[in-house]
């Protein structure tokens, strides 16, 4: 991690950083730390974008600039909080301006703050869509252009993005991914001594902090003036025509999509080369900067985690070229003797920490009707018998249909439901004094009211609290879906289960892309188990989907009582999320006395709590029961083939009906 930060310190053209990793791993606390050991910047005096003395923008709002007076500040780690919102981000009109002088005046935002210096966000996974696209604009363009209420201004925003994330928490948008140019895996390290020294140096910061920080003031200096030098070297650099064909060469060799891998692996190289004072790239600087750029852009299955094979580097690299190599192992970055090398491989990823049982829970005061029981005569004699079981792969995911929650909700900004949310796009306006200020609708609320309170013709306009309007924002939002999926005997079947689970991995990618929680109820047998409670880490319910065994009876009941359980006390957590319940079954239910009427009543149960619900009929073979659809009816939920999760499938329908 701390080379990936120097490499992309002295050559912000790497593209920025993405840390993964548990939690408490201290990723925040060094990127915090890296603002420390920036070279001072100059900057044009009064300029608010931070411009160039030696290079200014000619298109700066603040220009042109003539007389320049250079002026030195420290480099700039701006943060970006995953709840800013776009007016905070990429500026807005002045209301102090406009409403005190008439003025329309731009009040930059944090991209131009950010401008020439470094950008972090913590929990990068976890950004709303509508600011990941604005990040994804200045990143590849290098400017920011704001449109918005009578202000049209467009300014530089180059800038080295640096993100953390714990995975746990769900991943990131495939586009943002591949914007950051390096990636890295952290983790707490196991070594006794190692964690010992960490606990020992964070005591003594928090007794003294002057006394800790004076102890390594002449090792950050040391560092800061390293990366300085290696700032003004890195353009002496020579990158051959040997060092380029190994570099295409590598990144052939892994498979990866576009060239941006190359061009990113060849920067790299030569800052890692100037980092250690060599005139030219040696294969030791591109299987450094390999490392770092390719593993998140090698061609992957949907939930697999980014990874490296370093002994396919190795072979890719070669050691047949006579190609001089005086550091084959490059020293560390931190000057701290006591730290593990950087080039050593990364510790693997810790334990599976996603809870796998619900916290004690107390029942709230407004419950639900009472939920049809089990008789104790619906344990017939087969419940203490084996039940043979099969494990199914699932297959390639496919493009799936989308599953939305019926009406307008107001839950977290996402991809799936309608809902009034604090982004996207502007459908009204309330009276009411909130965050984001309609400012048009003020002033026309402001307008009618200017005669009766004596405004001279050419004054200014006077204003009330009362004028003030809210924006009323649509756009979409994300939903907990839960998953609730017959393993029973009757879908045993190895082709028919395992194409029941490439539906559900297809509907998770699809959770996945729209930011959802998912979880994941499976019944079989005589009993319903929450396999996994609800989360942000859709990667985790996927290898639970793998590993879901099949056989047995089907307790239809059990699972939809299960799944509504679930849900009740979701909506107890986190009242504003809407679930969306996906069932997979073929309708049949054969556990227990009256099997199929205590289907019937947990439907009607679950229907009972207002949840929305889509019934997914897995039912094969040319006699059909029609289950499955009688279930959806007493759910009132929508209803679809198994085949019709795909959205190939989708369009194929609507192209028929089209035609006819």
């Amino acid at each position: 991690m701390a080379l990936a930060l120097v490499l992309t310190s002295i050559s912000p053209e790497v593209g920025g950083v993405l840390v993964r990793g548990e939690k408490g791993t201290a990723k925040s606390t060094m990127v915090r730390a890296l603002a420390a050991v920036q070279p001072d910047q100059l900057v044009v005096q009064g300029c608010r974008f931070a411009c160039d003395p030696a290079d200014p923008d000619p298109a700066c709002p603040d220009g042109p600039h003539t007389d320049i007076i250079a002026v030195r500040r420290p480099a700039r780690l701006v943060e970006l909080p995953v709840g800013a919102t776009e007016d905070r981000v990429i500026g807005s009109l002045d209301l102090q301006q406009a409403l005190g002088s008439g003025q329309v005046s731009y009040e930059p935002g944090l991209l131009a703050a950010a401008h020439r210096g470094i950008l972090y966000v913590d929990e990068v996974n976890l950004l709303h869509d509508h600011l990941v696209d604005l990040l994804l604009d200045a990143a590849a363009m290098g400017r920011s252009t704001v449109e918005r209420d009578g202000v049209s201004v467009a300014h530089a925003a180059r800038l080295v993005l640096v993100g953390t994330m714990n995975p746990e928490e769900g991943e990131l948008r495939p586009q943002l991914l591949d914007r950051f140019g390096l990636t890295v895996e952290v983790a707490a390290p196991r070594e006794p001594a190692l964690r010992s020294e960490v606990v020992r140096r964070r005591l003594a910061y928090d007794a003294d902090p002057t006394s800790f920080v004076a102890r390594f003031a002449d090792q950050e200096a040391e560092l800061r003036d390293r990366l300085a030098a290696a700032q003004q070297r890195i353009g002496e650099v020579r990158l051959s025509d040997w060092a380029l064909d190994k570099i295409a060469g590598v990144c052939a060799g892994f498979e990866v999509d576009g060239m941006r891998a190359d061009i990113v692996t060849a920067r790299a190289a030569v800052a890692h080369a100037a980092w250690h004072d060599r005139s030219e790239v040696t294969r030791a600087d591109i299987r450094a900067a390999a490392r770092l750029a390719l593993p998140h852009r090698r061609r992957r299955n949907p939930f697999d985690a980014p990874g490296l094979d370093e002994d396919l580097l190795d072979q890719l690299l070669g050691d047949d070229d006579i190609e001089p190599d005086p550091d084959p192992e490059p020293p560390n970055p931190d000057p701290e003797p006591q730290a593990p090398d950087d080039n050593d491989d990364p510790p693997p990823n810790g334990p599976d920490t996603t809870p796998n049982d619900q916290t004690d829970r107390s029942d709230p005061a407004d419950s639900p009707p009472e939920p049809p029981r089990q008789s104790e005569q619906d344990a017939p004699s087969e419940r203490g018998q084996p039940v043979p079981v099969s494990v199914s792969e699932p297959g390639q995911p496919y493009r799936a249909r989308l599953l939305t929650a019926r009406g307008t909700g107001s839950g977290e900004a996402g991809r799936r439901s309608r809902a009034l949310t604090s982004v996207g796009r502007t459908v009204g306006s309330a009276p009411t004094a909130g965050a984001r200020l309609h400012f048009p609708a003020t002033v026309r609320a402001a307008a009618t009211e200017q005669q009766r309170r004596g405004r001279i013709v050419g004054g200014r306009l006077r204003f009330d609290r009362t004028d003030l309007r809210t924006a009323v924002t649509e756009g979409r939002e994300s939903n907990l879906v839960l998953f609730c999926v017959d393993a029973s005997g009757s879908m045993a079947a190895r082709k028919r289960m395992a194409e029941v689970k490439t539906a559900v991995l297809s509907l998770l990618l699809d959770a996945y892309q729209r930011r959802d929680k998912v979880g994941l109820v499976t019944f079989r047998g005589f009993e319903a188990t929450l396999a996994l409670p609800p989360t942000s880490s859709v990667e985790v319910a996927a290898r639970r989907l793998s590993e879901l065994p099949s056989g047995g009876r089907t307790p239809l009941a059990e699972g939809l009582l299960c799944a509504a359980e679930t849900l009740r006390w979701e909506r107890v957590r986190d009242p504003r999320r809407r679930p969306l319940l996906v069932l997979i079954t073929d309708g049949r239910a054969t556990a227990g006395v009256d099997a199929l009427a205590r289907s019937r009543q947990a439907a009607a149960y679950v229907r009972s709590l207002g949840v929305d619900a889509v019934v997914v009929d897995c039912e094969s073979g040319r006699m059909s029961l029609g289950l499955a659809l009688g279930l959806a009816t007493e759910l009132q939920a929508e209803y679809l083939k198994l085949a019709d999760v795909s959205a190939e499938a989708l369009a194929v329908v609507a192209s028929t009906r089209r035609a006819a």
